[in-house]
């Protein structure tokens, strides 16, 4: 019964998750598309600005592809492309350095507030990732809210502890998967970022479950 009322919970979570997000992307102006115009207006290519704007945590392709799609006119797959590629770039960094930066900057007691606060808040939203581990944090990343993400989903691995090439994986996948349901809500409104989000996630469960459940999950 327990099992039951979760699933649906998380169920209602995300598709209110997609509501929300359709309103976001839907905006006649989003902080995104101010810094698309800044970087066109610097004579930045638009396959650049968004891959720019997807590197940013506080945008990543939830930001990208709607400005890639609204605003510069671009193909959606090549948005999507340039979104994901861009979305993508930062988390190796993060997973191999971020436990080693935490390490010698949490010497400065700035620092090491501003860690305890990051790792406190993503341990707090990421218990899916603590209970399942690399499968969790594909399903954690491929909500494409700004709570989660590539970005929050590299601190996770870290904080956690998951071998970095299933973290890598994890969160590629779910970053595939977000991208998806962003270019469906972009095109199509909420009832296509619905449908994508249900084919792709279905089909990654389906496809990544064996290697990520038979794969020991201890960090290197």
């Amino acid at each position: 019964m327990k099992s039951k009322r979760r699933e649906f919970f998380l169920l209602f979570i995300w598709i209110f998750s997609l509501f929300i997000l359709s309103q976001m992307v839907s905006a006649e102006e989003t902080p995104a598309d101010r810094v698309a115009q800044f970087l066109k207006h610097r004579g930045i290519p638009k396959e650049l600005a968004v891959l720019a704007i997807s590197t940013l945590p506080i945008f990543e392709l939830r930001g990208g592809i709607p400005v890639a799609i609204h605003l510069f006119r671009m193909e959606w797959w090549s948005g999507f492309f340039f979104s994901y590629l861009g979305n993508l770039l930062p988390v190796f960094p993060l997973l191999l350095f971020l436990g080693t930066l935490k390490k010698g900057l949490s010497r400065v007691p700035l620092f090491k507030n501003f860690f305890n606060w990051l790792f406190e808040r993503t341990k707090r939203r990421g218990r899916i990732v603590e209970r399942y581990k690399s499968l969790g944090l594909m399903v954690f990343v491929a909500i494409p809210l700004p709570i989660t993400g590539a970005w929050t989903g590299a601190v996770a691995a870290t904080l956690f502890g998951l071998k970095r090439l299933h973290a890598f994986i994890a969160i590629a996948v779910g970053v595939f998967i977000a991208g998806g349901i962003v270019t469906g809500l972009s095109l199509m409104g909420i009832w296509g970022g619905v449908i994508a989000g249900a084919i792709l996630l279905g089909l990654a469960l389906a496809g990544m479950m064996r290697f990520f459940l038979q794969k020991p999950e201890s960090s290197c």
